[in-house]
């Protein structure tokens, strides 16, 4: 059985439709076998996935969606191994976590009867005494004066029929932070419901078929993506951009992952870009009373072929914007440098951001997954240097070293090492170096920390920032040259308070 998955797997690198009835034929074949091993269940899935997003005919994505829409008739006993962060959200298995009170709210309303609360999992029930005691006066009778108080069971007599325990709680808690204090853990179970990996698919007018090679990054110019044509962006309906959000907050969980933007998004202002091949991106920012005091937040989802393939995340700032981007395992053998290359244009299109900076994180500083698959490479291949002396010294060690010897590789020491600070890419007409130095928390503590002068810009910033969309904000301070000038320097290392 490994066997035919092994050469299913060897056609996410074959794009002849003049053999797509191999693929074909193999898919059909696979949709008749029974595979017992856990790994080889999982493998097929996520070679299943990526064929379904990569499709190299309309038949062979009909065929994965076949196999992967009956998954769950294939899965073993054990499921525990597919609680896995890398592989989790299979249709037909379940994952524990503890969900924020947003998240969680919005997991009942489209998941209510796959969800409920994970007593069996939860060692810190004691966690439940403040707040529960408030819901139900006579509780004070067992808590906190007994040990081991059964919260189960006071929640039972006190609960509707038909209503779960968390329905309970959600819906007699208002606040997030009583709830969020009890850390929760919740259980949801994957059946059915189209809301797994398996399942979840946007509507798709027409399938885009790779009928060639995957891009490489060898094959993608930051430089001429970003003075490309401006892409296609629409504003969704309230109720689209109400069921958007759902998929996303779905998706985003099921992968144990909580975002900022996904769990307070402005559900007023959401909208669309079609970047092309086949993937759309359906983005949005906060609302006003969860925006950040200085910096404007966008977060994003990216669909390809209308199966979900991963997130984006901005922080901006001026000309300035911090890019998150995490492109799902199942797909990293995707066209990651194009897809990356058209979110910075399409956030260069509709933000006015000319410099784009990636943190140490994102290229492997506390991240052992970024040090192993080389993130550092991937943006420095495009384009982006690194702002530190000692940083820019080691790359272009390893650039000379990879000149004189073909097929040399970074160690994993030396990607650590490289990982030390930030990386930035500048369009034409940024300043130049204006951003190496400059520390988002800096500037924070010396705004928190300064005089009535200062309180002022803070104050100003707060108005302009709640009186519209933030990309209307981030439009002001791009036109704000005195404003900029004194905060840049402010945020600076190497500046004065």
């Amino acid at each position: 059985m490994s066997e035919l998955i092994a050469r299913l797997e060897e056609w996410k690198h074959r794009f002849d439709p003049a053999i797509a009835a191999d693929l074909e034929g193999l898919l059909s074949q696979i949709a008749q076998e029974r595979f017992k091993e856990t790994a080889d269940l999982i493998r097929l899935h996520e070679t299943l996935l990526f064929l379904r997003a990569y499709p190299l005919s309309a038949q062979v994505a009909r065929l994965a969606d076949e196999i992967l829409f009956a998954f769950e008739g294939r899965l073993p006993e054990d499921l525990d191994p597919f609680e896995a962060p890398e592989v989790s959200g299979i249709a037909g298995t379940s994952l524990t976590a503890v969900f924020s009170y947003e998240v969680a709210r919005r997991l009942r309303a489209i998941v209510s009867r796959n969800l409920e609360v994970a007593y069996d999992r939860y060692d810190e029930q004691d966690r439940m005494g403040p707040v529960v005691r408030r819901l139900l006066p006579l509780l004070k009778e067992d808590w906190p004066v007994e040990a081991h108080v059964p919260f189960e069971q006071w929640i039972a007599a006190a609960h509707r029929r038909r209503q779960s325990h968390l329905e309970w709680l959600l819906a007699n808690i208002t606040d997030a932070d009583s709830y969020d204090s009890m850390q929760v853990p919740i259980t949801w179970r994957m059946n059915s419901s189209r809301y797994s990996r398996s399942r979840l698919r946007l509507p798709v007018h027409k399938l885009y078929l790779h009928r060639e090679p995957l891009l490489r990054r060898a094959d993608v110019s930051l430089q001429a993506e970003l003075a490309s044509s401006p892409l296609p962006v629409r504003r969704l309906a309230r109720r689209e951009a109400s069921r958007m959000l759902d998929a996303i907050v779905a998706t985003s969980a099921m992968r144990y992952r909580e975002l900022y933007g996904f769990s307070h998004p402005d559900e007023s202002n959401v909208y669309h870009a079609a970047l092309g091949r086949g993937v759309d991106l359906y983005y949005f920012g906060v609302p006003p009373e969860w925006r950040l005091p200085l910096r404007a937040y966008h977060a994003g989802m990216f669909f390809k072929n209308g199966v979900p393939a991963g997130y984006v995340e901005l922080l901006s700032l001026f000309e300035r914007a911090e890019v998150g981007f995490n492109l799902y395992y199942t797909f990293r053998e995707g066209e990651s440098g194009w897809l990356y290359a058209r979110l910075l244009r399409l956030f260069h299109q509709v933000l006015g951001v000319t410099c784009f900076s990636v943190d140490p994180y994102q290229i492997g500083h506390e991240n052992a997954e970024a040090v192993d698959s080389g993130a550092f490479w991937f943006y420095r291949k495009l384009g982006f240097r690194p702002t530190s002396p000692e940083v820019s010294r080691l790359v272009a060690r390893e650039e000379a070293r990879m000149c004189k010897q073909p097929g040399y590789r970074s160690s994993k020491k030396t990607l650590e090492k490289l990982a030390d600070g930030y990386l930035l890419y500048e369009m034409p007409g940024t300043e130049s170096a204006d951003w190496d130095a400059f520390r988002i928390r800096r500037l924070a503590q010396i705004l928190q920390a300064g005089g009535s002068a200062k309180r002022r810009i803070v104050e100003e910033i707060a108005r302009v920032k709640s009186s519209g969309p933030e990309t209307r904000y981030l439009r002001w301070t791009q036109q704000n040259t005195a404003l900029r000038k004194k905060l840049v320097n402010w945020g600076t290392e190497r500046a004065a308070t």
